[in-house]
């Protein structure tokens, strides 16, 4: 297993959860090592992706400048699909399927597709995240709440990170946090999450959106 130092700017995004800035002083920082309790928290953290294979949730996204949208996420991870349906006034979808995340703005007329092993996003999508091998552990905080488990792949960390946000105690998944190739740093956060159950239809994966 691979490890780096958790850098200062990995430190920032991960006191930022859903827009709220938790007390510096109420989280246990640490160098990400390969200790035992390490290691018994990244197993944590894999065994319960493992059993997160369709989820559905209502969600709110900040994006880099600050502005929130809501919206409905469908989460497929067996078939490595993603939806999330903004709410209206916003423009925006974003489709993940076929090994690539299209993102559409109807009020641009503007399409952009991106192959899925190319974004962070990639990452959360694999049937099984393993926290070993191709991927790096870059960043491990948590406090008796929240623990956030930052990850990269371990060819191309410039591609991005993803920090994995949970609710600790019961470990429950409530949101990402992506900071893209640009630097540019995105936050989700889950609301009314369910999972299992009937897989959705095929049709709200459908990637083949206007291209311009």
């Amino acid at each position: 297993m691979r490890f780096f130092r958790l850098g200062a700017a990995c430190v920032l995004t991960c006191l930022l959860v859903g827009g709220a800035v938790l007390p510096a002083h109420a989280q246990e920082q640490m160098a990400v090592g390969a200790s035992d309790q390490d290691h018994a928290l990244l197993e944590r953290v894999e065994h319960h992706l493992d059993g997160i294979s369709l989820l559905k949730a209502r969600f709110r996204q900040i994006a880099p400048d600050g502005k929130q949208t809501t919206g409905t996420a469908w989460i497929d991870r067996a078939n490595r699909r993603m939806r999330f349906q903004y709410d209206p006034p916003s423009p925006l979808l974003l489709v993940a399927n076929h090994d690539q995340v299209v993102f559409n703005d109807s009020q641009l007329d503007q399409t952009t597709t991106m192959p899925m092993d190319k974004t962070p996003l990639g990452l959360l999508l694999r049937p099984h995240l393993q926290l070993s091998g191709d991927v790096t552990v870059t960043g491990l905080s948590r406090d008796s709440n929240m623990l956030n488990v930052t990850v990269v792949r371990t060819e191309s960390p410039g591609d991005g990170s993803l920090t994995l946000v949970f609710r600790n105690n019961p470990l429950l998944l409530r949101g990402w946090i992506i900071q893209d190739a640009q630097q540019q740093v995105t936050r989700v956060e889950l609301l009314d999450v369910t999972t299992g159950g009937a897989p959705p239809a095929d049709s709200l994966f459908n990637t083949d959106l206007p291209e311009h």
